[in-house]
């Protein structure tokens, strides 16, 4: 189970440039929600071999924050191809997150 830090510096290595579909978490360190989540989206990228999950600390990168219009979090991105085909806000169950990867797996 790895869940990559990223930031500001590696995004476009990590997320842009990614063959994968890519998972983004952006989160902060005293967001409660943000801490339910961690541990579902940690298992998720044990399950999931074929999508890259990576989080994004808001409070350290506010430039990808504002760039990806982060007004609340936890919000979640799913990117395919260096595109952003997905985003979602909010804590949800596991069910939730595998729902949204299908969709864009299957879309």
């Amino acid at each position: 189970m790895v869940v990559t830090q990223v930031a500001q510096d590696t995004f476009q290595k990590e997320v842009l440039n990614e063959k994968r579909t890519v998972f983004v978490d952006f989160y902060a360190d005293w967001c409660g929600p943000c801490r339910v989540t961690s541990p579902l989206i940690e298992e998720l990228s044990g399950e999931i071999k074929d999508m890259k999950f990576v989080k994004v600390d808001v409070d350290k990168n506010p430039q990808l924050a504002q760039q990806y219009s982060i007004f609340s979090i936890p919000t979640f991105m799913i990117f395919k191809g260096g595109q952003v085909a997905s985003q979602f806000v909010g804590a949800m169950g596991k069910e939730g997150f595998l729902h949204e990867i299908q969709k864009v797996k299957t879309g």
